[in-house]
């Protein structure tokens, strides 16, 4: 499943329909099509890979024919509300949060704000984060290798010492961001994808600012 996960994430960076240009819509079509095979694909990988499970017992019937109700979950009194709550997937509307360390390797954020948010030393790698807002975020330190950044806004963003190899910024708004100490390739090699990415007064890695 290894394997079938990472071949999946490759095929999708490639077929994304988001990253074809909007006016050709017969090359938007294809790659809609080709979405929907490789997600097929996968999903009859994974059925294929689980063990068949035994279908549960029967509940014991009620005296008059009727299942009984089952009884209610049990709240653990000890513990604080929160870990009694079922996990919650990001929300959309994430401006401003408090986002230090968190975990978001191989999420999709694609579309989600951020305006603001504090991502400092977040994992970011492989993550979907297309058309996200970042303006103004906090990514100082933020692992965001190989994270596709596509047509993401991250003017006014603070990138110090973020690791942006192999990341896609394709179409992505920097202007006016802070990329200082931010990894970018080696000595004589640029690792990140910049076509048509707008970096106007962006501080670049090296301290200058680009013109």
């Amino acid at each position: 499943m290894e394997e079938v996960n990472q071949a999946y994430k490759d095929l999708v960076f490639i077929w994304h329909p988001d990253r074809i240009p909007g006016d050709n819509r017969r090359l938007q079509e294809k790659a809609e099509q080709k979405l929907k095979s490789i997600n097929e694909a996968r999903d009859s990988l994974r059925a294929a890979h689980r063990e068949p499970r035994k279908p549960p017992a029967s509940p014991p019937r009620h005296p008059q024919g009727r299942s009984p109700s089952p009884p209610p979950p049990r709240r653990d009194p000890r513990a604080p509300y929160s870990q009694n709550r079922p996990p919650r997937r990001p929300s959309r509307d994430m401006s401003h949060a408090d986002l230090r360390g968190v975990n978001f390797r191989e999420k999709d954020l694609s579309g989600r704000n951020l305006e603001g948010a504090i991502l400092v030393d977040a994992n970011l790698s492989d993550t979907f984060m297309h058309r996200v807002n970042l303006t103004g975020a906090d990514l100082s330190g933020a692992n965001l290798f190989r994270a596709n950044l596509l047509e993401a806004d991250l003017s006014h963003a603070i990138l110090r010492n973020a690791n942006l190899i192999g990341a896609d910024l394709s179409g992505a708004d920097l202007s006016h961001a802070d990329l200082r100490g931010a990894k970018v390739g080696t000595s004589n090699r640029l690792l990140v994808k910049l076509t048509g990415t707008k970096l106007t007064d962006a501080i670049l890695p090296d301290g200058s600012v680009y013109q």
